[in-house]
């Protein structure tokens, strides 16, 4: 098979079909979770070139960047990214010296600690949101095949109006 732009040549055809001895839902899941590690692999460069941190110190301001208003505690960003607790406080570190995050302890609590995205934060996500989703348009369909693209164009509609230029 020749190389294309959807199965380049040092990439296997996606596993869509049945017959191996995964059941449906792990074949998803790995499925998933290998398109997601493919991902991130392009990300990390695109976040480091346009935020200048990590792919982890990426994911925090990600998880913040979707709280209405406030932050969020250390316990529940630890939880949410399934990192540890210590990990995470040095990751808010970076992110409090880069002048991306606040720190502050929570009222009644004198060991809660909420983290929010500080307005540079804010700025930077928003100009580097083009690059980022275009790295991820343009990544997922390289790891998935025509139904598993069909159906995450739910969850990701842009992608489906990517598709329908190419």
């Amino acid at each position: 098979m020749a190389a294309s732009p959807e199965h380049p040549a040092d990439q296997p055809e996606c596993p869509s079909g049945g017959g191996g001895l995964l059941p449906a839902e792990l074949r998803a899941w790995m499925l998933l979770l290998a398109a997601t590690g493919a991902v991130e692999q392009r990300l990390r460069a695109v976040v480091k070139e346009t935020l200048d941190v990590s792919h982890d110190e990426f994911l925090v301001l990600c998880l913040l960047a979707e709280q209405p208003e406030g932050g969020l505690r250390m316990t529940r960003v630890a939880e949410l990214l399934g990192r540890p607790k210590t990990r995470l406080t040095y990751q808010i570190a970076c992110l409090q010296h880069a002048g991306l995050v606040t720190r502050r302890s929570v009222c009644g609590d004198k060991r809660g600690v909420e983290v929010a995205l500080t307005d540079k934060a804010r700025r930077l996500l928003t100009e580097a949101s083009g690059p980022l989703a275009e790295t991820v348009t343009q990544a997922l369909p390289c790891f998935m095949g025509p139904d598993q693209r069909a159906a995450l164009f739910g969850l990701v509609p842009d992608l489906a109006e990517e598709s329908r230029k190419d």
